[in-house]
């Protein structure tokens, strides 16, 4: 064999293992609520269907089907997809404090505070959302006022154990959005609450 084809032999092999390893792997990975949906990959040659968390498919060129899913540990994807899922956002914290009446928190709403301090230290946040509710007894009026009255109230306490006051957007909602949906004029402490979201 004379250089010429030596070096075109070389070529063509080079060739074939760069194009082994741009193939592209595609799995499918649960929501943080830990529900799975499903993901079609397609090429020109085919498609493939994954509905099962932590199944993958190889991609290769354009003209090729995808190959048949094949189920992956967690572990090992979280190794292949470490550098891209170390810079995705964390996903929002959600809170929620109830109240006994008025702008009382109950007792086990009240021990949530420091947790929710931690939460907003930890992330070093300053995007922390602060929305009132009430339940449906009373006006719509009232319930308005109260609603605004709840969420003012655990933004004070958050200032007051730490958090810095321009991070705390409050909105309320009055009887508008309960938790546990009732008739009007119902008392249910479900629905007497604050939610703090924590980004």
């Amino acid at each position: 064999m004379n250089s010429i084809a030596r070096i075109a032999l070389l070529f063509l092999l080079l060739a074939l293992i760069s194009g082994c390893a741009k193939k592209t792997l595609v799995a499918l990975v649960p929501d943080p609520d830990g529900k799975t949906g499903s993901i079609s990959v397609e090429s020109a040659g085919g498609s493939v269907t994954i509905d099962t968390s932590y199944q993958a498919t190889t991609l290769g060129d354009a003209k090729t089907q995808p190959s048949a899913p094949v189920q992956m540990a967690k572990e090992t994807l979280d190794t292949i997809f470490k550098e891209a899922l170390s810079v995705q956002p964390k996903q929002p914290l959600h809170f929620l404090l109830y109240f006994r009446q008025d702008t009382t928190l109950t007792p086990e709403s009240a021990k949530l505070l420091p947790n929710i301090i931690a939460t907003i230290q930890e992330r070093n946040s300053n995007d922390i959302s602060v929305i009132g509710h009430t339940d449906t007894l009373g006006s719509k009026e009232y319930n308005t006022t109260l609603s605004k009255d709840r969420a003012s109230a655990v933004k004070k306490q958050l200032i007051k154990q730490g958090a810095e006051a321009t991070a705390i957007r409050t909105t309320s909602h009055g009887k508008e959005n309960p938790l546990i949906p009732t008739a009007d004029n119902v008392s249910e402490p479900r629905n007497r609450r604050v939610e703090v979201v924590v980004r």
